[in-house]
């Protein structure tokens, strides 16, 4: 099956019914809390930090305080390997900033390894990033769900402490004796 991206204009999204174009003048801050600030703080340290519930097994990305499934708080923050395999992905012509792409993107979500955990196939730790190294064929062709990736980290210098210290995920390749490369 064969899946074409539309690519839309920014009178696109004006025609849209419904929308009203109002900015409003709000200044407000916003606290990230416990848990959330801890995931950030090992942004910055090259580590990416869940939460686990070990009554359930589940581990949270980014963690939370509360597992919402056994409604009880979450036990103790874990460090989880950098990598894991691509959920979703999609070829993007619209940016974070919802302003249009002349070259498109491919994000998706990547289920991270959680070694030792609970590991359902309908409920995992995973983030949704920009995936490089997967082209726009392999999201087409469906090549890139199961994919194997890990995060492409920037430099510790220049890491402030956001999801966007990991750049993207990107395919592990392999060489003989499937080690990675």
């Amino acid at each position: 099956m064969r899946l074409e991206g539309t690519r839309l204009k920014e009178q696109d999204f004006q025609e849209l019914p419904g929308v009203i174009y109002y900015k409003p003048y709000t200044r407000y801050k916003f606290s990230a809390g416990y848990a959330v600030s801890v995931f950030l703080e090992g942004l910055r340290n090259g580590k990416i930090i869940g939460a686990v519930c070990r009554r359930c097994g589940r581990v949270f990305v980014p963690p939370r305080s509360y597992c919402e499934y056994c409604h009880r708080p979450t036990d103790e923050f874990v460090e989880l390997p950098d990598r894991g395999e691509i959920s979703t992905a999609v070829i993007s012509y619209i940016s974070a900033k919802r302003g249009r792409l002349e070259e498109p993107v491919i994000v998706g979500v990547v289920r991270l390894e959680t070694p030792g955990y609970r590991q359902d196939s309908y409920e995992f730790a995973g983030l949704f990033h920009r995936l490089c190294g997967v082209t726009e064929e392999d999201v087409k062709t469906g090549r890139a769900i199961g994919m194997k990736v890990k995060a492409r980290w920037k430099p510790p210098e220049e890491r402030t402490g956001s999801i966007l210290d990991i750049e993207c995920f990107e395919p592990i390749t392999t060489g003989e004796g499937g080690e990675e490369q």
